[in-house]
């Protein structure tokens, strides 16, 4: 691992209409120890003429030579990372320029090897939402298992610490697949700053039917976190409770 150098994890796939933004907030940051690790998931745009036209050595570019999934596309970009800490950026999300800087900041003054922060959602055309986005000041392992709370585009961890995370293929929730192995290594800690803009999208995972999702969970605490029936089926009806709960405390009209 390269001391104090943020490995930042981006898969793609069929964002060509998003992905330089995602970049640029990258490329953008004030923290300049970064390297930016994407990896194409076989799409059908113009990804790669977008991506070979940021010219910069500290981003390193890879295709998957069959589609995978988002799962195995974030193990492989994981096991090609170098950097002490590892963020994650999704292609079609954007950070403020002074998301690592502050972060790290905050980690390191604070001793904590594991952190979110607060982001707020905009639409297809980076147009604001007024939705502000919060969550708990410490995530420990029982509040993880009852809601995945940081977003993906938030969380950021020591690898020195953590150790290299590699998930199970599952098709959906497989950012908070990495949040449930992390969650029983440390606590997760807020920054109470708004340091990103998560992208809502009209296809979006998140707009799935109540059967959907809880599929998706069910199967991300029964095949990934390999719980039996029952307490995976708990864990899932338990988890679109809090996430109910979730959108009433920690998510606010700005």
């Amino acid at each position: 691992m390269t001391d104090e150098m943020v490995s930042i994890i981006m898969p793609s796939w069929n964002t060509d209409k998003f992905i330089a933004e995602s970049i640029q907030s990258v490329i953008n940051q004030t923290y300049k120890n970064w390297e930016l690790l994407i990896v194409d998931d076989c799409s059908m745009d113009n990804t790669d003429d977008i991506v070979a036209a940021f010219h910069d050595n500290r981003i390193r570019y890879f295709k998957n030579k069959k589609n995978c999934g988002a799962a195995l596309t974030r193990n492989k970009a994981l096991r090609e990372a170098k950097g002490e800490w590892i963020a994650f950026l999704d292609s079609d999300d954007v950070w403020d320029p002074e998301k690592l800087e502050k972060q790290i900041r905050f980690m390191k003054k604070n001793r904590y090897v594991f952190s979110y922060h607060e982001y707020e959602k905009i639409n297809e055309n980076s147009e604001s939402l007024n939705v502000y986005v919060s969550g708990p000041k410490i995530v420990t392992k029982r509040k993880m298992y009852n809601y995945g709370y940081p977003g993906c585009l938030t969380f950021m961890y020591n690898a020195n610490v953590m150790g290299l995370i590699q998930i199970k293929d599952i098709k959906k929730n497989n950012d908070y697949a990495i949040l449930l192995q992390l969650c029983k290594k440390a606590n997760c800690y807020l920054l109470k700053e708004n340091l990103a803009k998560y992208r809502v999208r009209k296809k979006s995972i998140s707009h799935d039917k109540l059967s959907k999702k809880l599929r998706s969970h069910y199967d991300l605490f029964h095949m990934c976190d390999e719980k039996n029936a029952f307490i995976a089926f708990w864990y899932a009806c338990q988890n679109l409770v809090y996430g109910v709960l979730k959108k009433t405390v920690y998510e606010k009209t700005i």
